[in-house]
């Protein structure tokens, strides 16, 4: 397992999901790759996309170093990557660039409206992975 990538939010889940990224990097050498995505408006009628201003870069910046600082604790000096778009699609998008044996993340049980509309981040990152995903609770 050469190379692991997590989706990461500062979440409980996504906090566990780190822990045992660092568990598994450890045991296989393998390099460590956080992304955390600022998502982006698509533009309604002629305005234009930007970042949501309720999930901005700068805090998604924050997020991966303190995600970067959690790893160094266990001996993992990990890549950051502050993705900009749709969750799913750039965290796939950087599977497949980077080859990834693993994806990792938090996922939390998503209410109804997430069900019915599709919001899931780890189901859709689930059905479209070009690797194995470890979903963690």
């Amino acid at each position: 397992m050469k190379t692991i990538i997590i989706g990461y939010d500062a979440t409980d889940p996504a906090e566990r999901a780190l822990e045992r990224a660092a568990l598994l990097a450890g045991a296989f050498g393998s390099q460590v790759i956080v992304i955390s995505v600022s998502p982006v408006h698509l533009p309604a009628g002629r305005g234009t996309a930007g970042p949501d201003p309720t999930s901005p870069p700068a805090l998604h910046e924050k997020e991966l170093g303190d995600a970067r600082r959690r790893l160094q604790e266990h001996g993992i000096e990990p890549e950051v990557v502050l993705g900009m778009g749709d969750p799913p699609r750039t965290i796939l998008e950087l599977a497949e660039e980077r080859g990834a044996d693993l994806i990792i993340l938090g996922t939390r049980q998503p209410g109804a409206l997430a069900r019915v509309f599709g919001q899931s981040v780890s189901e859709e990152v689930l059905r479209g992975a070009p690797c194995d995903v470890l979903l963690v609770r």
